[in-house]
């Protein structure tokens, strides 16, 4: 095996390797000699000549087994370069036990202990166990079969399901979605509570089997019931003592009142194992089922487990496991110095730091960026309780007295209340997960849930002292379409705007940048709005008073990039360590790479991308709808960053998990372009090509896109004039990819009564299919003018006269490819620039 990540080459002996599956490392330790007190009753029995790698037990024992789990994880950088990562590392002291280490992210830099720090060391006497056979098994011949989060989205999906059902049953009824939802949630956490017995086993499923036949008697119980869960207590409905929750969900109590159809749904929803739901992926479920807009997505996509992770770790768990690596190695030289108190305080104050680490989302949604950082910082704050636990130090103890990892230290900022209350307990579970796995069935400290007030349901990039009704020159309110509702049009049937689903445009008083808590790790998944579209999607007020707050901003910026300039302001001021983000690939091209080279190029304080994904799948949390977005991760100073690109995408098992990609990655300076090499993106433009170059045109409503057979059905080809305004239409995917031969109608120079008079046919069309989506537009100029393309370009139509041929090549292309075009009867759509 030949090492070339280290910068030189060198070569290595892997002990044992199965490509996909594993990679193993092998010692040889030794037991304890005999105790020459005792007499030797088996006279012939061999003595031990030698320790090998050590005395197992021993300091040099420890050492050895860590160096060999670092030698393993070498080696599996070595083959990942073509083969990809392995699942597992094995760490194997040769007939006495087997240490297991997972990442099935496919990145290589969380191997953590598994399935827990309880129980990732396997002694020969476990091999008696069919179980543990079954998991080596499994290691060798499916390794992903062991995948927890695989099991866990299955039993998400059915759990999310019942109580989407749920859901509409109460809702028919008549009650208010807010209500609906906090009874739910209330029910939920109960059910969970149960299965990991922090209430009595089946007491809660009980309860409400004990109602059928009397379901009106199930509602008092519920409150009975959760009154003595926030005050902890005797309950008189379960017949015994519980545990104090608090926390804020059951600070209400209110129960509402359930059919026999209702009941038969929540015994349902209760006979699932809730010990096994994913919280990655629960939050996004949890808030469609409780969002009565939102529940017809729930069975569309969410967002994958792994892809999280993948920004997740470049992110928070690698600057954390880097700072663990040195510590490891000073405190084994310490012990092996027999300064065991030194290598104690050593490990305990990394412990004390790891637990004050604060993670920020500033666009959390329902939770889940949170959460996965949660579980791998307490993957990796169970490596250090097991090395302090070597030690003598008993940390268990502590972590049960609240000295632990903990949803305190994640903080996030949500604009939605519903996934703002969905965050804060998908945290909590997720943790509660955590601690039963780690601690067996010994309950947590009480209260079990705290109200830490670390979720803030807010805007996170604007802050402002009120609002009130903008009023137009007479005095009368302006309204806008509220950007959801639609109709069926009369004549084709499609979905548009509906003209009475008018919202009051507000002004926003002394609008300024929110603040946000600080954080020494900041990551998330930010809102994908344009910003051509902020607009229409935030409303004429907030897009004026956001730019207000952020003069200097550049206007063509998108809504993610307020949240990349804010953060990019915490890590240069020293406040946070890293920012990492998921944002549009569109991040790299020049309207919003405006905003990332100030603070890559600074002279003082400057940033480096550490890591970055141009482009990669992802699905939209919100819509479930699949998009290319780009990975960054920024930290101080200038330094050389990780590029990635995807190689290869396959489809998967369950589309709804997200594609398996391939990886591809390279070590350099990455630039503002999320390219390594020479930066192209930094060049300046020579004036002597001024106005060689312009966009093609932007056409603000897609009816002006016909077939050709539509186009014959206008009159084109029989109507005297109108091949000089339905022309050949072509975007970027069309010079790219595979044509699709569309047609647009192209009104430009002629007046309204014009086209009603020469074409009437097309006045129809046009009037038909595209005013009813410009009435919506914000921009008066669209309005009034909505025969004709949005951006006409009347630059650049002058600029073509008398030219047989012109140049386009696709600007937002992930290669720079251009076309020799005939200017006759051709027009470019705004994806591709002319030259």
């Amino acid at each position: 095996m030949t090492f070339i990540h280290t910068g030189t080459q060198s070569r290595g002996f892997i002990d044992l390797y199965r490509r996909g599956c594993l990679v193993m490392e092998a010692k040889q330790g030794t037991g304890a000699a005999p105790d020459e007190s005792q007499l030797d009753l088996l006279a012939g029995a061999p003595v031990v000549q030698r320790h090998g790698h050590g005395l197992r037990g021993s300091r040099r024992w420890d050492d050895t087994m860590l160096r060999a789990r670092n030698q393993a994880d070498g080696y599996a950088r070595a083959v990942a370069r073509e083969d990809g990562w392995p699942p597992f590392l094995l760490v194997v002291d040769v007939g006495h036990v087997i240490e297991v280490y997972a990442d099935f992210s496919g990145q290589g830099q969380g191997y953590t202990q598994f399935p827990d720090g309880n129980r990732y060391r396997i002694t020969l006497d476990d091999l008696r166990h069919e179980a543990t056979r079954a998991r080596l098994q499994a290691i060798w011949n499916d390794p992903h079969s062991l995948d927890p989060t695989r099991v866990s989205a299955q039993v998400t999906r059915q759990v999310a399901a019942h109580l989407a059902e749920l859901g509409r049953s109460f809702e028919a009824q008549g009650h208010a979605p807010e209500a609906v939802a906090r009874f739910l949630m209330r029910a939920l956490f109960t059910m969970f509570a149960e299965d990991v017995q922090l209430i009595p086993e089946g007491a809660f499923s009980k309860l409400l089997k004990d109602r059928r036949g009397h379901p009106e008697h199930a509602a008092p119980m519920l409150e009975s019931l959760w009154a003595t869960m926030n005050s902890g207590g005797f309950s008189p409905a379960l017949s015994c003592d519980l545990k104090r929750f608090n926390g804020g969900l059951f600070r209400e109590a209110t129960a509402l009142p359930l059919s026999a159809l209702q009941l038969g749904l929540l015994i349902q929803a209760a006979s699932h194992n809730w010990r096994e739901v994913e919280p990655a992926i629960f939050g996004t479920l949890l808030e469609r089922a409780l969002d009565t807009r939102q529940r017809h997505k729930l069975g569309a996509h969410y967002t994958p487990r792994a892809y999280v992770e993948r920004l997740v770790n470049p992110t928070v768990i690698e600057p954390l496991r880097a700072e663990w690596r040195d510590i490891q190695a000073a405190a084994v030289t310490l012990a092996g110095q027999d300064r065991l108190a030194d290598a104690s305080a050593t490990e305990r104050d990394f412990h004390r730091r790891l637990c004050e680490v604060r993670v920020l989302d500033p666009a959390c949604g329902s939770g889940n960026f949170l959460y996965v950082a949660l579980e791998l910082m307490k993957r990796l704050e169970g490596e250090v309780i097991a090395l302090l636990r070597e030690l003598g130090e008993d940390q268990g103890a502590l972590a049960l007295a609240g000295h632990t990892v903990d949803p305190h230290q994640f903080l996030g900022i949500e604009v939605n209340p519903w996934a703002a209350a969905v965050a804060e307990l998908v945290l909590w579970i997720g943790y509660l997960q955590w601690h039963f796995r780690t601690h067996g069935t010994a309950s947590p400290a009480e209260p079990v849930l705290r109200d830490f007030r670390n979720i803030e349901n807010r805007d996170a990039v604007l802050s402002w002292d009120g609002t009130r009704p903008r009023t137009d020159a007479a005095g009368g309110p302006v309204t806008r379409w509220d950007g959801v509702s639609t109709i069926r049009h009369p004549v084709t049937g499609e979905a548009v705007p509906d003209p009475a689903a008018r919202v009051q445009v507000l002004d926003y008083l002394k609008p300024r940048p929110a603040k946000w808590p600080e954080a020494e790790f900041i990551v998330g998944n930010l809102p994908f709005i344009g910003a051509s579209r902020m607009r229409e999607a935030l409303g004429d007020g907030y897009a004026e008073a956001l730019r207000a707050a952020y003069p200097k901003m550049p206007e063509s910026a998108d809504f993610v990039m307020f949240w990349w300039e804010k953060a990019a302001l915490a890590v240069r001021a020293g406040k946070t360590r890293r920012l990492g983000f998921i944002t549009t690939n569109s991040l790299r091209q020049t309207f919003n790479r405006q905003v990332l080279e100030p603070h890559l190029s600074a002279p003082k304080k400057p940033l480096s991308l550490a890591f970055a994904i141009p482009d990669h799948p992802w699905v939209d949390a919100g819509d479930g709808a699949a998009v290319r977005i780009a990975m960054t991760v920024a930290a101080p100073g200038s330094l050389p960053g990780r590029l990635f690109t995807v190689t290869e995408e396959r489809r998967g098992e369950r589309e709804a998990e997200g594609r398996p990609v391939t990886l591809s990655g390279q070590v350099g300076k990455i630039h503002a372009n999320l390219r390594i090499g020479a930066d192209v993106a930094g060049a300046k433009p020579l004036r002597a090509n001024k106005g060689i170059a312009q966009m093609g045109v932007k056409l603000h409503g897609a009816g002006f896109i016909v077939t050709p057979a539509e186009a014959r059905a206008l009159g084109l080809g029989t109507v005297v004039g109108l091949e000089a305004h339905i022309r050949e239409y072509q975007s970027g995917r069309d010079l790219t990819a595979n044509p699709r031969h569309l047609m647009v109608v192209d009104l430009f120079g002629l007046l309204e009564d014009e086209v009603r008079m020469r074409f009437p046919a097309v006045y129809q069309h046009v009037r038909d299919k595209v005013k009813p989506e410009r009435d919506q537009n914000n921009r008066d100029s669209y309005k009034r003018n909505w025969w004709i393309h949005g951006e006409p370009r009347r630059d650049l139509r002058p600029a073509l006269d008398g030219l047989p041929r012109y140049i386009v090549t696709t600007r937002t292309a992930k290669h720079r490819v251009s076309s020799s075009q005939p200017h006759k009867y051709s027009l470019k759509a705004r994806s591709s620039s002319s030259l």
